[in-house]
């Protein structure tokens, strides 16, 4: 459902991921209120942006990825879809107009906060638009959750980061977190509450809420007085702990909010590999986490630069005792700030 005066905008950040991306908006404008939606393609190398441009014109159609989880997207949306394409430049510049989707070519790869940040300013622009629901790419939404989540939003006092229940794509009666994860500085680990959990076991809600360091970036929503005081998401992660800087640069300032009425299902770091299974992370996903939060703590818990050195070499030695020598260059080259070099998934 689509109208003119939406008051809840949709960021995803599009890589080389254009099938999922077609999925995931499929069921977006599935949603029971209206909504404003914009694409960051960041410089895919796949024909990203002429593939989604194709399926809003009805040519190409979005295939589930898990005949599960299909009648989210089936049957197809009537097409052609309302759509725009801009450059970077041009997003900088324009104002949004009554496009359902707008697509926005970055012209490089900005990483995660890059991408999303074009977005959250493009939509900036539309004063109508309250609050910014950044969406991965490779998830799937059940109808409701967008009205659960802006209904929320609003009923919460001076609310600035809210998330949403997010299942796992294909284990949809399992839950990835809700909301979002407890963080320790200490280890720089985080642990999403709930994970792993059956989606049937009760919740409280409201002690989910303060339980919650920092909301989930799969599917985290801000509200426009967030991002005037807060600002932006720091880009010099490119990957990782984006939401978690976010959450610590709010320091309190607005409060964390729960939509426990939506529902988000999510495949889980199919881009780089992140996965959460023990050994089977890439090498891509295993640089950028130990290079972001080593510059985490170095913004925000310089004092503790020394610990996360000691865990660093440890990461490493349990890389080599795994028989993993690549994957022990690539964090030893982001502990000396180096670049990652080209390595393969071994």
């Amino acid at each position: 459902m689509i109208g003119r005066s939406p008051r809840l905008g949709v960021v995803l950040v599009n890589w080389n991921g254009w099938a999922d991306t077609i999925e995931c908006l499929e069921t977006v404008l599935r949603s029971t209120i209206p909504l404003r939606v914009v694409v960051v393609d960041n410089a895919s190398t796949d024909g990203s942006p002429d593939r989604i441009a194709d399926w809003a014109a009805g040519t190409l159609r979005a295939v589930a990825a898990s005949a599960a989880q299909a009648h989210f997207s089936v049957p197809a949306l009537s097409k052609p879809i309302a759509f725009r394409r801009l450059t970077a430049a041009e997003a900088e510049s324009t104002v949004p107009d009554d496009a359902t989707v707008t697509l926005v070519d970055s012209g490089g790869n900005l990483g995660f906060a890059g991408g999303n940040n074009i977005g959250l300013r493009f939509l900036q622009r539309n004063a109508a638009v309250d609050y910014y629901w950044l969406l991965n790419n490779d998830t799937v939404v059940q109808p409701g959750a967008a009205g659960a989540l802006l209904a929320r939003m609003d009923a919460s006092h001076n609310v600035g980061m809210c998330g949403t229940v997010v299942r796992y794509y294909y284990r949809p009666a399992v839950v990835q977190a809700l909301n979002g994860s407890r963080f320790s500085v200490l280890s720089g680990q985080s642990c999403g509450i709930g994970e792993g959990q059956s989606a049937s076991i009760p919740f409280d809600a409201a002690e989910v809420a303060r339980e919650t360091d920092f909301v989930l970036g799969a599917s985290l929503a801000v509200s426009r007085n967030f991002l005037k005081q807060v600002g932006p998401m720091a880009e010099e992660y490119f990957l990782y702990y984006e939401e978690i800087d976010w959450a610590y640069r709010n320091a309190g300032r607005f409060a964390t909010a729960f939509a426990h009425g939506a529902i988000v299902y999510h495949k889980e770091g199919g881009s780089i590999g992140s996965s959460a299974a023990k050994g089977q992370r890439s090498a891509v996903s295993d640089h950028y986490l130990l290079r972001s939060r080593l510059r985490f703590i170095r913004r925000h818990a310089p004092a503790l630069l020394p610990l996360h050195w000691v865990l660093a070499f440890g990461q490493i030695a349990r890389r080599l005792l795994r028989l993993q020598p690549k994957k022990a260059l690539v964090l030893l080259r982001a502990l000396l700030g180096l670049r990652r070099g080209k390595v393969s998934r071994g």
